[in-house]
């Protein structure tokens, strides 16, 4: 399916790029993503964002929440609490499990909402 967004907004940009670099994730000192195939977006009026492969993601650390909401441009997004550090994220991280066509590279991925977490380091390796 078709990003409505795109077709309504088209001068409002979603890039997309593979860094090729290992990045890891750390919350509260404690890693739960490590990986090399992140995607960072980079999207009009909104921080830059990385996507982690889930493969590559401590799904153990990921608990599924209630939350949902709807991007115009990349989909339907379903949100995880994350539990690291013996601490507890609401609504921490979120995945695009069925992304419009212009965004399929993002399908099950898995960002991280820096915003919620105040502890959580970003390192590239």
């Amino acid at each position: 399916m078709q990003s409505p967004g795109h077709k309504k907004w088209p001068d409002h940009k979603v890039r997309e790029r593979k860094l090729g670099q290992r990045v890891q994730v750390a919350i509260e000192g404690e890693v739960v993503a490590d990986s090399d195939d992140v995607i960072e977006v980079d999207e009009d009026g909104h921080p830059k964002r990385l996507y982690f492969a889930r493969d590559d993601v401590r799904m153990d650390k990921l608990e599924r929440s209630d939350t949902e909401s709807e991007c115009p441009f990349k989909g339907h997004a379903s949100y995880f609490h994350v539990n690291s550090g013996g601490k507890h994220f609401d609504d921490a991280a979120w995945t695009y499990e069925e992304p419009y066509d212009e965004h399929a590279a993002l399908q099950g991925r898995i960002a991280f909402y820096a915003e919620q977490v105040p502890s959580i380091e970003f390192r590239a390796l």
